[in-house]
């Protein structure tokens, strides 16, 4: 615009007024004191409105303060103004402002234009009000949340940042991430800033000392991209994982810690044997392994409580600790097993003197209310590396060693060595075998007669486990042998031969063929659960056998194990139902006469080996002959097992023996077998055997 010629409006030229007058944006000209000169149609339709008075205040104070502030000040000026317009409504305005000179140069006017900013600044409130919110926002936060450069320079910093980091929230902009942090975190830090900055997530765990209590933290760094993928800042939010750590510390300390003792688990022990070998150098001291087992442990539970068993525990873990060097290790893996760690053997016989120092801890009486509680240990030992080469090698032998002692009668110390293992695996083989044939139901009985002396007469069968293998081939019991020590597979293996033994008498009784007893044989662990009686007769019942047709045969160990009282009811209950008893093997075991009057036997079996030895041994012979007489006097039938010979037979004869069993007479043969014999039998009204071949089938 030209320079006017005069500083009044009388002085302005009428083309400027009426081209000012004619353009839309509003427009106005003021002098230097504030005063208007001139205002186009626009600007007097926008501001003169509904609050002309106060527009042109505004605009006039605005313009003085510029002339005042800046006199010689060239460029525009712009500034925000809230105006209220003929509508009612006010709205933000853009005011700008420009010097314009006179003629002359005496003077300047001030050229003033608005336009309309009203969208714009709400949209910036907007944006400040959501920012402002999200400043609220992350300073409420408990997490430390921070806005870095891809060169780790922070942008902002939440209040829990700038407190957790020590640093003014006026004074977090700019400086560098890495030097707020201690020095033991940079290599951490470094290489997780260079993975953001390369687009990556990622995280790691820091420590940092809060009055020289450590706080742990969990820092997450999250690359910010722009529309092209470009990482334009990184957030870094940085959480306090203390508490957590602590609640996992105590749980792990849960799972490491057995709650009773205080000792190390059998979680914790595992790890630690696994330490224990890798650090074991070649050339160094062996590494002793034992385990513990208190013998009879659950009787003590039965017979004086828990609160017994608890104590008895807790007594014999402090005195394990107190008996035992300060580097071994001690463990309770479970109910009444221990293991020990021992390093730095010199030789074995260290290994046997820290198990003879623990056995006699369990000599020293423990008291519970005044009473005390007397337990005894098993102890399998093992030596590292000389037995094997690793931790789970070493923990099967010590378990190998345990399992032998407690199955040969419990009490006392086992070392390991390699003739245990076979035997380990050969039992286990048999225990597989097992398995397989109750699963394949492979189990058949064969039935062996047994003979009247006098009159060759049969009198009844033993039903004989057998079971086929998958060429047809009967095969014996002993090759399961081990099941029978097993509750469960013993009691599997009963039942599948009963239900045999049932369905052939059911067969026989339908073509009448059977009129004498079956004999069927219990193991001793059979009785654990003390519901054998219950159980047979129940089965005998489903299938509708009579009771006089089924005759029990036990071992003498069974009246010796521990289980003898549920042997005992069992027997008692099955002979009021009217099935008979027999004692088998007797002489294996510490019977004796006097004992047997306070149990329900109707039969005494006399165990093959007497009869083998009687001709050779005059002492045996003597016993047989004892057996004989004082049999019917305590109302027992006494019969002589694996009678092979005629010689034998007539020996038994004299000896007042009546009844026999065995290869001489007849050989164990399957159901069909039986009942032609019995057909036979009922033919000729006497069942005449052919002798067999002396071999034996036990």
């Amino acid at each position: 615009m030209p320079a006017l010629p005069c500083p009044r409006a009388a002085a302005i030229a009428s083309p400027l007024a009426e081209a000012l007058e004619t353009m839309p944006q509003p427009l106005a000209l003021y002098d230097t004191g504030g005063d208007q000169v001139l205002a186009n149609a626009a600007w007097r339709t926008l501001v003169d409105g509904a609050d002309a008075q106060a527009g042109n205040a505004a605009v006039s104070a605005c313009v003085a303060a510029l002339a005042q502030a800046c006199p010689g000040a060239t460029k525009p000026s712009h500034m925000l103004l809230r105006l209220g317009c003929h509508e009612g409504v006010a709205r933000w305005y853009k005011l700008t402002m420009a010097r314009w000179p006179l003629a002359g140069g005496a003077q300047l006017l001030i050229h003033a234009s608005l336009a309309e900013v009203d969208q714009e600044v709400g949209q910036c409130e907007r944006l400040a009000h959501t920012v402002a919110t999200y400043q609220r926002m992350a300073n409420a936060s408990a997490d430390c949340i921070k806005v870095l450069t891809p060169q780790g320079v922070l942008q902002h910093m939440n209040s829990a940042g700038c407190q957790a980091l020590n640093v003014a929230e006026a004074a977090a902009a700019g400086r560098r991430w890495l030097d707020l942090l201690p020095s033991a975190m940079h290599p951490a830090a470094r290489r997780a800033l260079a993975r953001a900055a390369a687009g990556k997530t990622c995280r790691f765990s820091s420590v940092t000392q809060v009055q020289d209590i450590p706080c742990y933290w969990d820092n997450l760094l999250t690359p910010v991209t722009d529309a092209r993928g470009k990482v334009i800042s990184i957030l870094c939010v940085s959480r306090d994982v203390t508490a957590l750590r602590s609640v996992e510390q105590r749980l792990r300390d849960a799972c490491q810690i057995d709650a009773l003792t205080g000792l190390p688990n059998r979680n914790s022990f595992k790890m630690q044997l696994q330490r224990s070998l890798a650090h074991h150098r070649q050339g160094d001291p062996s590494i002793g392994l034992l385990l513990v087992d208190l013998d009879h442990f659950k009787h003590v539970n039965d017979t004086l409580g828990h609160v017994a068993g608890d104590q008895l525990l807790r007594s014999l873990a402090r005195r394990l600790r107190a008996c035992l060097p300060g580097d071994s290790y001690i463990a309770r893996l479970d109910g009444d097993e221990f293991a020990i760690i021992l390093p730095q053997l010199p030789h074995m016989d260290a290994l046997l003197e820290a198990a003879a120092r623990i056995q006699r801890q369990a000599e020293l009486p423990i008291l519970h209310r005044g009473r005390p509680i007397n337990v005894g240990m098993s102890i399998g030992c093992t030596l590292y590396p000389r037995d094997a080469r690793n931790a789970s090698g070493l923990l099967r032998c010590a378990e190998v060693a345990l399992s032998d002692i407690k199955t040969s009668g419990r009490g006392g110390v086992r070392m390991y060595n390699v003739h245990l293992m076979h035997n380990a695996a050969r039992t286990a083989a048999q225990v597989i075998r097992a398995r397989a044939i109750i699963r394949e139901k492979s189990i058949e009985p064969f039935y062996q007669a047994k003979i009247r002396i006098d009159d060759r007469r049969i009198q009844g069968f033993e039903a004989l486990l057998r079971w086929r293998d998958r060429r047809g081939q009967a095969r014996l019991p002993r090759q399961v042998a081990e099941a029978f020590k097993n509750y469960e597979l013993a009691t599997h293996i009963s039942d599948a031969m009963r239900e045999r033994v049932f369905s052939d008498i059911t067969a026989w009784r339908a073509r009448g063929l059977l009129s004498v007893p079956i004999s069927l044989n219990a193991a001793p662990v059979e009785f654990l659960r003390d519901d054998y009686a219950e159980r047979l007769l129940q089965q005998m019942q489903t299938h509708g056998i009579p009771t006089d047709l089924i005759e029990i045969e036990i071992t003498e160990h069974s009246l010796s194990e521990r289980s003898a009282a549920f042997v005992e009811r069992a027997l008692r209950k099955l002979k009021q139902a009217g099935v008979r008893i027999a004692l088998d093997d007797f002489g294996t075991g510490h019977s004796s006469f006097t004992n047997l009057r306070d149990y329900p036997v109707d039969f005494i079996k006399i165990d093959r080996d007497f009869i083998h030895r009687m001709h050779a041994d005059a002492v045996i012979a003597a016993i047989v002959r004892a057996l004989c007489q004082l049999g019917p006097a305590l109302h027992m039938t006494i019969i002589a097992e694996g009678v092979e010979t005629a010689a034998q037979l007539e020996m038994l004869r004299k000896k007042g023996c009546t009844i026999a069993q065995g290869f001489l007479f007849h050989h164990p043969q399957p159901a069909d077998a039986i009942a032609r014999l019995l057909l036979q039998d009922a033919a000729h009204n006497v069942a005449t055997l052919p002798p067999a071949a002396a071999q034996r089938a036990y």
